[in-house]
C-alpha cells in the first residue's frame, strides 16, 4: 500500500485561491498542487506569493497580484487564468482579514468595520461572481468560501469578523440556489481557531490550540482545512452545495463560553 501513487482527485482541474501566499490558503495551493490541479495564488503579498510557487513549482503553480477588495483586480485574476489554463474549475475564496479586538460597540469605528466587509464579505461576492462569469457557460465549477466558527457562533471575536462571516454563509446559500441549475456548486468551510501567530496576538495567548477543544489531544491546522476544500473542490463532493462544513471538532455544541468579551476586564 505504502508503494500505491497517490490517488489525483483534482487532475486536470484548474483552481484560483485567493490569499494563498501563506496560511490556510498556501496549504490549500500545496495540496491542490498536489493532487494534481494547476492553481493560481491570488494575493497582495507578491514576495510571499512567488516564493510559494517557486517552492512548489512553476510548473503547476503561478501568482497574481490581487486586491479582493477590488474588483478590477478580481476580474483580471478571472481572466488571466481562463487566459493561461482555458478553464476555471475551483474558486477558492480564502482571502480574509481582521480588526483590532475592542470590548465595547462603543468604540468600534465606522472605517474598521468597512475595511473588515471590504474584504471578507464584498471580496467573496467579487470571486464569486467572476468565477461564476467563467463557469456557467461551461456548466461546471465548485466556489468554496473560507468562513469560521464565528459563523454559527457570537462573541468569539469582533463585531466586523462576525458580521462577515455570517453573511458570507448567506452569500454561498444564495449563490448555490442560483448557480445549481449550471451545475455549480457553491459550499462554505468554517474553522475554529488556527494557532497561527495572528491568531496568538489577537487572543493575547500563547497557543490556541486546546482552548475548549472537544476532541482533546488533537489540534486543528491549515492541513485540516485544506483537506476539507480538497473534498469539497472534488468530485467526491459532487451533490454537496448550500453548505458550511464546520471544522471545529465538536466546539460549537457545547455552548462555548470561550470568546472576546468573556475576557475579564482590566
Amino acid at each position: 500500500m505504502a508503494s500505491m501513487p497517490l490517488k489525483a482527485r483534482l487532475a486536470n482541474k484548474v483552481a484560483i485561491v485567493t490569499g494563498g501566499a501563506q496560511g490556510i490558503g498556501e496549504c490549500i495551493a500545496r495540496s491542490f498542487v498536489k493532487h494534481g490541479a494547476k492553481v493560481v495564488i491570488a494575493d497582495i503579498r507578491g514576495d510571499l506569493g512567488k516564493s510559494v510557487c517557486e517552492d512548489i513549482g512553476v510548473g503547476s503553480v503561478c501568482f497574481i497580484h490581487c486586491d479582493v477588495a477590488v474588483e478590477s483586480d478580481v476580474e483580471n485574476v478571472v481572466t488571466t487564468t481562463i487566459a493561461k489554463y482555458g478553464q476555471l474549475d475551483i474558486m477558492v475564496n480564502n482571502a480574509g482579514t481582521t480588526d483590532a479586538p475592542k470590548l465595547s460597540i462603543l468604540d468600534n469605528d465606522k472605517s474598521d468595520f468597512e475595511r473588515v466587509i471590504g474584504v471578507n464579505l464584498t471580496g467573496v461576492f467579487l470571486g464569486t461572481k467572476h468565477a461564476a462569469r467563467v463557469m456557467i457557460p461551461k456548466c461546471n465549477g465548485s466556489i468554496i468560501t473560507i468562513a469560521s466558527v464565528a459563523s454559527i457562533t457570537g462573541g468569539g471575536t469582533t463585531h466586523a469578523y462576525t458580521s462577515s462571516k455570517h453573511a458570507v454563509v448567506g452569500l454561498a446559500k444564495n449563490a448555490a440556489a442560483e448557480l445549481g441549475k449550471y451545475q455549480i456548486r457553491v459550499n462554505c468551510i468554517s474553522p475554529y481557531v488556527i494557532p497561527t501567530e495572528i491568531a496568538c496576538q489577537f487572543f493575547n495567548i500563547q497557543d490556541t490550540s486546546n482552548i475548549y477543544s472537544n476532541l482533546k489531544g488533537k489540534t486543528l491546522g491549515p492541513e485540516d482545512i485544506a483537506s476539507a476544500a480538497l473534498f469539497l473542490a472534488s468530485d467526491e463532493s459532487g451533490y454537496i452545495s448550500g453548505h458550511n462544513l464546520v471544522v471545529d471538532g465538536g466546539y460549537s455544541v457545547l455552548n462555548p463560553t470561550f470568546g472576546l468579551f468573556s475576557w475579564p476586564e482590566k
